[in-house]
Parts: structure tokens; C-alpha cells; sequence
């Protein structure tokens, strides 16, 4: 038999249940209020003896009543912070199995897609799926079976509140941790968020990416080309991500291609220009604003990231000789429409020609006395100094460093000559390249 105070504890659960069950919306808010506040951080046990046991029924009522309205667009928070008392109280794995055996992941993913729900609404699903996905692997791979990375990718790439996007980055996170079945479909999805709209979900995702591409160690086909087009933004805390995941990137099979991506990037596409300049001919400031045209943000992007890689690595300077990244620097120097571009290839030009002894040969024979010794005084404010004809000699030089490095041989004996110094490891790469020009000869 119960002891009387055990049937006033069950009378009283049973009380409460009956309020609830016969509340309206405002009494049921109410509820929920107070729940919150008495029961917010408590265990599992804890909230079983708050319940005499019962808490389940009064959770049931919860996930029952959210199936109910979700889709009608009523304010959900409250009921979302009701059912998280439970998903992260201390020992609360029935608590979670109770709420995913009604298919609480499949209507989480579903407010997010809703456009009646508020944003805040949806970053509390959110919270709950990061609840969800840090109680284990299986309920990882249960959120990426419910096409759970497509749905989270998506509301990314669609937010407008930077808080709230960050929240999904500590989701998408978790999701790429401890999770080896679907670890690669959360990899694509955030390539695929690359190109979207939002800066803020572009920056995320490139973060997010440096840690996914540690985690798997292969890289997929399409991140160079997502990459690199990224450049083109506007944002500077986007360019820098990118350029940080780009330093990354070039660690791995993709290096040869990403170089060679970087370095066309610094002579735009004739067609390109042409069609972006046609847009705005009939407006007066034309100057200024071919100063954010994409091609021309994405060439300095990539001048400044050629030259973060040539400091960090000789090698990497060495690979992109044989790339004619010479060449391709003087020609951006001289893009009068565009003065970061100008000044970005100056700046990574003068540390090429302070490391290869044949660059500054070259570069100087190209330019001419005059021209030179004005880049040597000041290459960051070079573009401010050279006059027309000048800029039309850096624009169509014909500089070739890697036709001269090629008709050197470049044997070990005579490295010391074009790079200063000579390091075995770091010309193990030049029969690739020697290769390659041979086969575009052909």
C-alpha cells in the first residue's frame, strides 16, 4: 500500500496534469513558465521526484502538443525550452529515447524549413538537436538519416540572425565529430554552403570546413573551385577564412590544381570583364564601381593569398615559378581599374623577386630602370606613382621565369643560382612541373 504522503504527491501530478490538459494557450504559458523556472538544470531524478515519478506523462503532453502546433506558426519557445529541462537534465537517456520514439528529430528539422515560425523559435530547435547529437553517435547518425545536414545547411545559408547561425556552426561541429557513417555527408553539405548569399554562413562554413577537412583527410573535387570563387567577396572576414582554409588545402592532393586556380585568378577572364563593364558604362562613376567588381576583388583576394602561401612555404613559391605567377603578378599591377589589386601583387611580387635571384632578373629587365627602382622604394605604393605607359608595360609584359627555370634543368648544382640557397626537399617537386611544361608544349 502508498503511504498517505506518496498519494497526496501522485494526487497532486494528477492535479497538475488536469490543469494542463483543460488550460487554454495563455494558462498553458503560464505553466510552462513556471516549469521552467523551477525545474531549469535539475536531473533526471530530480525531476522524476518533483513528479512522483511521472514526469513522463508530463513530456508526452509536451512533444504531443508541439506535433499539434508547430505547423500553425504559434510561438514555440517556451514549449522548446519545456521539452530541453528534460533532453539535457543529468541521466536523462529515457527522457531522450521517449521523445525520438515520437519523431521529435523529424519535427525539430521541420520548424526550421517553416517560414511562419520565428527565428527564435528555430534557434531553440536548434539547441535541441546540439542536445540531441552530443548524447551519442547512434543519435548523430539518426539526425543525418532524417536528412538532417541538408535541412540544418539550408537554414544556414537562410538565417538573418548571426546568433543564431552561429548556434547551427556548434551543431554542424558536433555532427562532424564522432560521427565516421555521415561524417563525409556533413563535409559536402558544407562545401555546398559556399556559395550562398549570407557572408555570415559563408564564414562559418569555411571555419567549420578547416576542422572537417582534419577529421576526414581527403579532400573532394569540388572544394577548389567553391574556394576560390569565395574570393570574390566583399567581406574581409569571409576572404580571411578562405585564405586560411586555402593554407590548409594545399597540404593536400588539391595543391596543384589550387595553386594553378590562384594564380589564373590573376588575369580575369576578357569575356567576364567585358560583360561587368558593359552594366555600368552608362553610370557616371564608373571608376568606383569597378572597384567592387568580383573579378577584380577576387584577383587581389588571390594575389594577397599567394603571397600569405610564398612566406609560409618556399616550396609553395617554387610550385607557382613554374605556374608563370610572375607574369600573372605584373599583369594585375598593372589593372588601373582596380588599386587593391595593384597593390596586393606588388607587395607579393617584391618577396618573390627578394627570394629568386632570376625573378628580380627578369622582373627588372621587364620593367625597365626607371619603373624598378620605383617598385624597389616603395612597392605597396607603386600603384600611386606609375603613370599610364607604365601600367600598360606591367599589364602586357611577357615575362617567363618557368621557361627559363626549364631550359636551366635546374639541377641541384645550379638551384643555389635561382633560389638562393639548395635544399633537396624543396626541389623534389620539379620533375612534375618540368613535365607538365613539356606537355603543354606538346
Amino acid at each position: 500500500m502508498t503511504s498517505i504522503k506518496e498519494q497526496a504527491a501522485i494526487s497532486r501530478l494528477l492535479s497538475f496534469l488536469q490543469d494542463w490538459d483543460n488550460a487554454g494557450k495563455v494558462a498553458r504559458s503560464n505553466i510552462l513558465n513556471n516549469f521552467i523556472e523551477a525545474n531549469q538544470g535539475k536531473t533526471a531524478p530530480e525531476l522524476e521526484q518533483e513528479f512522483s515519478q511521472g514526469a513522463s506523462l508530463f513530456l508526452v503532453r509536451l512533444t504531443t502538443w508541439l506535433r499539434l502546433t508547430y505547423m500553425t506558426g504559434s510561438p514555440l519557445d517556451k514549449l522548446l525550452r519545456s521539452i530541453g529541462v528534460f533532453l539535457s537534465a543529468v541521466s536523462s537517456n529515457r527522457y531522450l529515447i521517449e521523445f525520438l520514439e515520437v519523431g521529435g528529430v523529424l519535427t525539430l528539422l521541420e520548424i526550421l524549413a517553416l517560414n511562419k515560425i520565428t527565428e527564435e523559435d528555430k534557434k531553440e530547435s536548434i539547441k535541441l538537436l546540439q542536445v540531441i547529437a552530443n548524447s551519442g553517435r547512434k543519435y548523430k547518425e539518426l539526425i543525418c538519416e532524417s536528412y538532417g545536414v541538408r535541412s540544418i545547411a539550408e537554414f544556414l545559408a537562410k538565417s538573418k540572425s548571426e546568433e543564431t547561425q552561429e548556434e547551427v556552426q556548434v551543431l554542424l561541429d558536433s555532427l562532424i565529430h564522432g560521427n565516421p557513417k555521415y561524417q563525409n555527408q556533413v563535409y559536402k553539405g558544407l562545401i555546398a554552403l559556399l556559395p550562398c548569399a549570407s557572408p555570415k554562413a559563408q564564414q562559418l562554413a569555411l571555419q567549420t570546413l578547416r576542422t572537417a577537412q582534419s577529421i576526414i583527410g581527403t579532400t573532394h573535387p569540388s572544394i577548389v573551385d567553391c574556394v576560390l570563387k569565395v574570393l570574390c567577396t566583399m567581406h574581409l572576414e569571409v576572404q580571411y577564412e578562405a585564405i586560411e582554409l586555402i593554407k590548409d588545402l594545399v597540404n593536400y592532393d588539391v595543391r596543384p590544381a589550387l595553386l594553378k586556380g590562384l594564380v589564373a585568378l590573376l588575369i580575369p577572364s576578357f569575356k567576364e570583364t567585358s560583360k561587368l563593364h558593359s552594366e555600368i558604362v552608362s553610370d557616371s562613376s564608373v571608376l568606383e564601381l569597378t572597384a567592387h567588381l568580383p573579378l577584380f576583388l577576387q584577383q587581389a583576394a588571390a594575389a594577397k593569398a599567394i603571397g600569405i602561401l610564398a612566406r609560409h612555404n618556399t616550396t609553395l613559391a617554387e610550385e607557382m615559378l613554374h605556374l608563370r605567377v610572375v607574369h600573372s603578378l605584373m599583369a594585375a599591377m598593372g589593372n588601373t581599374d582596380h588599386s587593391n589589386s595593384q597593390r596586393q601583387a606588388s607587395l607579393t611580387l617584391e618577396y618573390f623577386v627578394e627570394l629568386f635571384p632570376v625573378v628580380e632578373e627578369h622582373v627588372r629587365k621587364t620593367m625597365g630602370e626607371e619603373l624598378y627602382k620605383l617598385f624597389l622604394s616603395n612597392a605597396e605604393n607603386l600603384y600611386m606613382k606609375i603613370d599610364s605607359i607604365q601600367a600598360d608595360i606591367l599589364a602586357a609584359n611577357k615575362v617567363n621565369v618557368a621557361r627559363a627555370l626549364h631550359l636551366s634543368g635546374l639541377s641541384c648544382s645550379n638551384m643555389s643560382f635561382y633560389v638562393g640557397h639548395s635544399n633537396e626537399d624543396q626541389v623534389a617537386y620539379i620533375t612534375h612541373f618540368q613535365k607538365e611544361d613539356v606537355e603543354e608544349k606538346e
